[in-house]
C-alpha cells in the first residue's frame, strides 16, 4: 500500500494552501487514497498543470522562454520574488561600493587609457633620439627620429584595434 499522507500535509509539501488541494479534489484532479487521505507519491506531479502541460514537468514553473508565469503557488512566488529582490539589492550594493560598473563607462575607461598609451608611444621617437644619438655618436637627429618613429607606427599598427569581448573574458 502507498503511503498517504493528511491533506494539509500534503499542501505543506507543495507549497499551497489546503483550499488548492481541496478544490483540486473536487475538480477530479486529485483523488484521495482508500483511507481518504492523499497519495503521498502524487507530491511534485504535475497535478495542478493544464492539459497542455509537459509531462513530468512541474506546473506552475516559469516558462523562461515565452516569458510567461502560469500557476505558480504562493510559496513559490514569494521564494522567487525574494530570489530576485535579493538578486537586485546585491546588483544596487555593488554597483554603489564601485565593484561593479556599466560596460559604457568601462569601455571609455580603456578607450580613453589605449588612447594616453598611443600618444605616449607616438611622442617617445623624439623624446628618445637625442640621448640615442649623444649615446652612439649619430649626427643625423632628425633621421634617427624619423627611423625610431616608423618603427613605433609600424608596432602601434601591429597591434591593431583590438575589441574587448567582456562575457566571454578574452580581449
Amino acid at each position: 500500500m502507498a503511503d498517504t499522507i493528511s491533506i494539509r500535509e500534503f499542501a505543506r509539501r507543495e507549497g499551497v494552501s489546503d483550499t488548492l488541494v481541496h478544490q483540486a479534489l473536487k475538480q477530479g484532479r486529485l483523488v484521495r487514497a482508500a483511507d481518504g487521505r492523499m497519495d503521498a507519491a502524487r507530491v511534485g506531479t504535475a497535478w495542478r498543470g493544464d492539459a497542455t502541460a509537459k509531462p513530468g514537468a512541474k506546473s506552475g514553473a516559469p516558462d523562461l522562454q515565452s516569458g510567461t508565469v502560469r500557476g505558480v503557488a504562493y510559496g513559490e512566488a514569494l521564494r522567487l520574488k525574494e530570489n530576485w529582490l535579493a538578486l537586485l539589492r546585491r546588483l544596487e550594493y555593488e554597483h554603489k561600493s564601485g565593484s561593479l560598473v556599466e560596460v559604457s563607462v568601462a569601455q571609455t575607461v580603456v578607450f580613453d587609457l589605449c588612447r594616453e598609451q598611443r600618444d605616449a608611444w607616438l611622442a617617445w621617437p623624439s623624446k628618445v633620439a637625442p640621448f640615442l644619438a649623444i649615446e652612439f655618436g649619430i649626427a643625423d637627429l632628425e633621421r634617427l627620429t624619423a627611423t625610431l618613429a616608423a618603427h613605433v607606427h609600424d608596432q602601434l599598427a601591429d597591434l591593431g584595434e583590438p575589441e574587448a569581448h567582456f562575457a566571454s573574458g578574452e580581449t
